[in-house]
């Protein structure tokens, strides 16, 4: 089905994700709905024409989700802080460019943020080409030799002159109003050490695609969260359940902050042998040193998720490898942590459980079987993946 993007302020017009293109599409759609740019939901609908559609999904909307809950309009005042955004990438030049060209779409002020792409490891010079002959003087381009995720993140680190520094993937579009969301969040507290957003498809052409969107994906929901030692939520694996927070393709720091924290762990992320669970580890660092973790679905990055079975199933292989490398990750930087895990362990498994089984129960699909248990696999897995990364990195 086609991904759309809509406000109900604005009656009968559609975008597509990413853009504020006017496009007018029938059929089977699933909507991103919002108002007055605050998102509401996801609606699925179908119409024969583009007013019909918009009626269904209005109606749709009304039914399923509450339209009377969306953020208070009010903005941040005061000087938009700079921003520096890093994009790390291999071999992906074809999304790497659609990338780019939504984050030059900003509505933020352009003198304010600045871009670098992190090409890692890569087989050629197709990217590095891409940034100097279509980009000249509007993004940087950097490269990290060796692989790894968290080293691609690093080198853009490093190179970050803003106050905070963003992170997206090559696969992803940004909405116009990503960095404006993000600053608003950091200048409601000082305390605030880390912001996500909302990730959304940008895209369900296969099977595979709506497999993953319909197995949980990357959603975080539709309201501003926060988490922080002061004030622990009522799930029993908090701060380890770093997986609820947020995800790598939409997350900021404060820049100072990240760098005193030592950045991302080199022996975690996509490219090393643990697969993932950089971004993962980097929230929990934030958590246990005291600061505060938000979540602000006013910043939404659009995903493509994996086309192919085989990538998906690679993909769920690695979410799990992620964690379980996080968590060992976890306790390699904070072994006080240890009877902490060990003593909320059993009421984890309960509540982990229980959610497990209302999601199972509500839509029991063979997909959702299968990418479930490539994930415990992959959890399995997870410590073994890090602890080779780790020795790999000490040689």
């Amino acid at each position: 089905m086609r991904v759309v993007d809509i406000d109900l302020a604005e009656p009968g017009r559609f975008s597509p994700p990413g853009s504020r293109a006017r496009i007018h599409p029938q059929g089977r759609v699933l909507a991103l709905v919002r108002r007055r740019g605050h998102p509401l939901g996801m609606v699925l609908s179908s119409g024969a024409s583009p007013a019909e559609l918009w009626q269904t999904l209005a109606e749709s909307t009304r039914r399923e989700l509450d339209v009377c809950m969306a953020p208070s309009d009010a903005g941040r005042t005061g000087d938009p802080p700079d921003i520096s955004v890093v994009v790390p990438t291999r071999n992906r030049c074809d999304q790497l460019r659609q990338c780019l060209d939504s984050l030059l779409r900003m509505e933020y002020p352009r003198s304010r943020f600045e871009i670098t792409v992190v090409d890692n490891a890569p087989a050629n010079a197709a990217a590095e080409q891409l940034v100097h002959e279509a980009y000249s003087h509007q993004v940087r381009y950097v490269r990290e030799p060796v692989a790894g995720g968290a080293r691609a993140r690093n080198r853009g680190l490093a190179a970050a002159h803003g106050t905070i520094v963003a992170y997206s993937d090559d696969d992803t579009l940004v909405d116009a109003r990503w960095l404006s969301a993000l600053a608003e969040a950091f200048s409601g507290d000082r305390h605030i050490g880390c912001v996500t957003g909302l990730i959304v498809p940008a895209e369900l052409q296969t099977e595979a695609q709506a497999a993953l969107e319909r197995h949980g994906a990357f959603g975080k929901g539709y309201r501003p969260r926060s988490w922080s030692l002061h004030d622990p939520p009522e799930d029993p694996l908090f701060p380890f359940t770093a997986g609820h927070f947020g995800s790598g393709a939409n997350m900021a720091f404060r820049t100072d902050l990240l760098r005193a924290l030592g950045g991302f762990d080199p022996a975690t992320g996509p490219g090393t042998p643990a697969r993932g669970g950089e971004d993962l580890l980097a929230f929990f660092q934030v958590v246990v040193s005291g600061r505060t973790l938000a979540y602000q679905p006013d910043a939404i990055v659009w995903h493509r998720h994996r086309r192919t079975a085989d990538a998906l199933s690679a993909q769920a292989f690695g979410y799990g490898a992620g964690f379980g490398a996080y968590l060992t990750g976890a306790l390699a930087h904070h072994p006080r942590m240890l009877p902490a895990l060990l003593r909320r362990l059993p009421g984890g498994i309960r509540y982990a459980a229980a959610r497990a089984h209302m999601r199972t129960s509500s839509q029991d699909t063979e997909w959702s079987r299968r990418l479930a248990l490539l994930e415990i696999r992959g959890l399995l897995y997870g410590p073994v993946g890090y602890l080779r990364s780790r020795s790999q990195c000490l040689r």
